[in-house]
């Protein structure tokens, strides 16, 4: 079998993981990227840690079976809940993600940090870990922020509807004087601009897809797994959703055409 040849397994509870995509792609461009986007299912942050291993084992189950190489959890909810699970389960590399804390302590100038993230993300143990082993005398703000998965899950990135949702969490951040914030979803990432808009250009906005992508590129290679030569990726989007709605929604985050098949595991 020549591994080489194929595909990266990446799913989320919907969307938000196209922006590790993007870093992906960025990185590794000759890469195939099967994607599963859990639409139907979405948001996994306010659903119980059982219903999130369930559906984080059911999809990498099909991804495996469907020829990936390797998996992305490219969702900070399941990777809190399902990884190590995940990873006892399944004989090949599972890359999972974690809020950007360690290079947030690294870029602050004033010691206060905030990290944006889901209920379940914000509330759990993996972050409360990840802070106290990096936090190096950082003062962290943790906020979880219910509501902004499902923005960009209907295609809202910017607008009134959005500065609505972000300005109660991201105002008190700034009066404690942050400059340094942490996209804790991998959704989050969509809405950089308007976040940027409402903190101002003092404030450093950090995600986790360059890492990923960083951190996908060296697994590959130590198993001489990277896919060769220039020729762009194909990316497949599977779902549970709506395929026509959740391809409609991927093209616009993506900014290119993106047809989606509706696959119910």
């Amino acid at each position: 079998m020549n591994v080489q040849a194929l595909p990266i397994g990446v799913f989320d509870s919907g969307l938000g993981g196209l922006s590790v995509l993007r870093s992906l792609r960025a990185m590794l461009p000759a890469e195939d990227v099967l994607y599963y986007a859990d639409s139907a299912h979405c948001p996994y942050g306010l659903r119980t840690p059982e219903e999130i291993l369930h559906r984080s084992a059911t999809i990498t189950s099909t991804l495996v079976q469907r020829g990936a190489k390797l998996i992305i959890v490219a969702c900070n909810t399941a990777t809190s809940v399902a990884l190590q699970e995940l990873r006892g389960r399944f004989g090949l590399p599972i890359v999972g993600l974690v809020p950007a804390v360690k290079p947030a302590v690294a870029a602050t100038r004033s010691g206060r940090i905030g990290v944006l993230a889901t209920p379940r993300t914000a509330c759990g143990e993996t972050l409360a870990e990840l802070i106290r082993r990096h936090e190096d005398g950082a003062e962290v703000f943790t906020v979880a922020a219910p509501g902004l998965a499902d923005l960009v899950e209907a295609g809202y990135t910017v607008g009134p509807e959005v500065e609505v949702a972000l300005r109660p969490l991201l105002d008190p951040l700034v009066t404690s004087g942050v400059d340094t914030l942490v996209l804790g979803c991998t959704h989050y990432p969509f809405l950089r601009d308007a976040i940027r808009d409402l903190v101002g250009p003092d404030i450093t906005v950090i995600d986790s897809g360059e890492a990923i992508a960083r951190r996908t590129r060296d697994v590959l290679a130590t198993c001489d797994g990277l896919r060769p030569g220039s020729r762009p990726g194909n990316l497949e989007l599977l779902t549970s959703g709506g395929p026509k709605t959740v391809g409609a929604v991927a093209s616009r985050l993506l900014g290119e055409p993106v047809v989606a098949s509706h696959l119910l595991v």
